[in-house]
Formats: C-alpha cells, sequence, structure tokens
C-alpha cells in the first residue's frame, strides 16, 4: 500500500533516489486524519509560543484525577530543586494504589520536539502498561521548553530532577539502586543525554535507559530524515524547527556539545544498558540505528528495534495496530529484565 496523498506534505519532498518507507497499512490510515494537526506546525522557532497553545487545546493532557483512575494511583506534584541559580523543577510522582516500598523507579521524560509537551503527557498508558504490572514508581520532569530557554534550560532541569530523585528514593517508596531513565521523541534524546551526564558526572546510578525514538542528532541528514521528508508526522522540517528552537545559530556546526545532541558523543563506553527503537518509516529511524551500533562498538549493550511501517510517535496515535501492540510489549519485556536482572 502506498502512502495516501493526506499522509504527504506539499513541501520538502524526499529526493528521487531515496524512496520514501511505505506505512502500515493500519497506520496510513491513522495518518489521514491528521492532516489538521500537522498543517498546524510552526515553520520557525518564532511561531513555536503561539503553536504551543493551539497544540495544548487540540491534544489535551490528562488531568490529576484522570491519572488516579478513581483511586488506582497515588499521583501529586512536587516542586525540588533546580539547576544552580535556575527555579525549581517541577516532578510529578505517581505509583500504584498500595505498592509496597522499595519499588523501581522510573525516572520519565516527556516528549514535545524540546519545544512543547508536559510531564503529564503520556503518563496515563505508562501507568497503566508499566507501573501497575511491574510495581514501579514513575516520577516524570517538567522541564524548560525552547525556544524561550535554550540548551542547557531543559537537559539540566531532568538531570537536577533526576539526581533528586536518586537522593530522595525511599521516601517516594522507591529503590535507589533500581532507576531507569525513560523518555519518548525529545525525550529519547533527552534520555540519552542524561544517561552520558551520569557517566561523566559520576551522578546517579541507572539501571537502564529506555530511549523510545529518540531525537539525537540535529544534523538532520540522515537517509531516513531525507528519505521520509514530507511524509508523516514529524518529518525533516518539522525535526529542523525542533533543534532550532533549542541550539539557535549552533544548530549543525561543530560546537553542538553531545548533551544537546547525544549522536554528537565521541565516546559511547560505560553506559547503563540501553533499550532504543523508532519505526522504519520515520525521521530517526537512520540515528538510532547508529547510535545503538555504536554502543555495541564501544562494548557496551543496547537493544534495539525498528518497528516496520511505523511513523514518528505510532504507537501513541494508533495504540490499537498490531506493530503499537508489538512495540509496547516488548519496552515492557526489557523493563522487566533489566528491573529484575
Amino acid at each position: 500500500m502506498s502512502n495516501t496523498p493526506s499522509s504527504v506534505r506539499s513541501e520538502g519532498s524526499a529526493p528521487a533516489e531515496l524512496r520514501p518507507v511505505r506505512f502500515a497499512p493500519e497506520l496510513a490510515a491513522v495518518l489521514s486524519g491528521m492532516d489538521d494537526l500537522r498543517d498546524a506546525f510552526p515553520s520557525d522557532p518564532a511561531m513555536v509560543p503561539e503553536w504551543r497553545k493551539r497544540l495544548a487545546d487540540m491534544v489535551p493532557d490528562p488531568t490529576l484525577d484522570e491519572l488516579r483512575a478513581d483511586g488506582a494511583f497515588e499521583v501529586y506534584e512536587r516542586s525540588v530543586p533546580g539547576p544552580a541559580g535556575a527555579p525549581e523543577v517541577s516532578l510529578l510522582v505517581a505509583r500504584p494504589a498500595g505498592l509496597a516500598a522499595d519499588a523501581p523507579v522510573v525516572h520519565h521524560v516527556h516528549g514535545g520536539g524540546m519545544i512543547s509537551g508536559s510531564n503529564r503527557a503520556g503518563l496515563d498508558v505508562i501507568l497503566r502498561e508499566w507501573a501497575e504490572p511491574l510495581g514501579l514508581v514513575v516520577v516524570s520532569v517538567a522541564y524548560r521548553l525552547a525556544p524561550e530557554h535554550p540548551y542547557p534550560s531543559g537537559v539540566e532541569d531532568c538531570y537536577a530532577g533526576l539526581r533528586w530523585v536518586a537522593e530522595n528514593a525511599t521516601h517516594l517508596g522507591g529503590d535507589p539502586a533500581r532507576i531507569v531513565v525513560a523518555g519518548g521523541s525529545a525525550g529519547g534524546g533527552l534520555t540519552a543525554a542524561l544517561a552520558l551526564m551520569t557517566r561523566d558526572r559520576n551522578g546517579p546510578r541507572i539501571l537502564g535507559q529506555l530511549a523510545m525514538c529518540p531525537m539525537l542528532d540535529d544534523r538532520n541528514d540522515t537517509a531516513s530524515a531525507r528519505q521520509m521528508a514530507g511524509h508523516g508526522l514529524w518529518d525533516r522540517h518539522d525535526n529542523g524547527v525542533g533543534w532550532a528552537s533549542l541550539l539557535g545559530t549552533a544548530c549543525g556546526t561543530a560546537d553542538v556539545p553531545a548533551y544537546a545532541a547525544p549522536a554528537r558523543a565521541t565516546d559511547l563506553s560505560g553506559l547503563a544498558p540501553a533499550y532504543i527503537d523508532a519505526g522504519a518509516a520515520e525521521t530517526f529511524r537512520d540515528e538510532a540505528v547508529t547510535y545503538a551500533t555504536r554502543i555495541w562498538q564501544a562494548g557496551g549493550d543496547a537493544e534495539l528495534h525498528i518497528w516496520p511501517g511505523g511513523f514518528h510517535g505510532f504507537d501513541q496515535l494508533a495504540p490499537e495496530a498490531a506493530v503499537s501492540r508489538d512495540a509496547r510489549q516488548a519496552r515492557v519485556r526489557w523493563l522487566r529484565r533489566i528491573l529484575n536482572g
């Protein structure tokens, strides 16, 4: 099945020598109803703040009461010290009601292209599919967004949150020796950055890093980025707006540090075991493959999945598709192995 016309943008299409990967049929059907969401995307960083407000109206976050699911989960917010000289960081703490002490902890980093999102986004799924069956405490961090707060604001907020979680895990009912960092899209890139930071700064020991469709490389010039330009969600153009918002004029230059774009890291040895995935029909496919390959080449531990016909965020936007169910179940299996190994 070829891409339907509504799943193709009118600008920035792939070069003729790079044919786009076909979307899985179940996923292509979902994409066909998302024209309004794609068309609203900002064309430059200056448009991001207004777009962010529109997006919040189009795709609202769950409320705290919705996350509590009629008492199935304990959910509350708290503020913790931020980076030196910066505001406090807001954390959303959630756990199944009645969970025993010394539970594993997931430090969750939300997605949104570095320019949008909140620490409530997607948390209902994580509580239902991760926290309940695996008995987890989930702590979701709210970090400052670009372009108002460029690098390093966001990643330093995430690191400050992680340090606080590690130092206070027992007070949350968690086990400080079993902390996994997890996130998707921008959150996946920040997850990889946190793994680098904890290694380099002798910071909190993490048991693993779960990076879903991670945003890793500001250079935005892989074969998958070029072949999927104009197709699906978060294509090369959108990705360029996200990176430019975060990095400004440094974007794409030799001055970009690894904590901003983990693909820039020259040393991937000594990292926590990684789970990395992406769709075969998305911008981030090749940077995910390259990053996992480089971890292996450095003697590290990585599990890599490339899901056939998957566009960016397919498992969230088409949760009932067969490939989406497979992707979500594979992450749970990895978490179970890492936490109980």
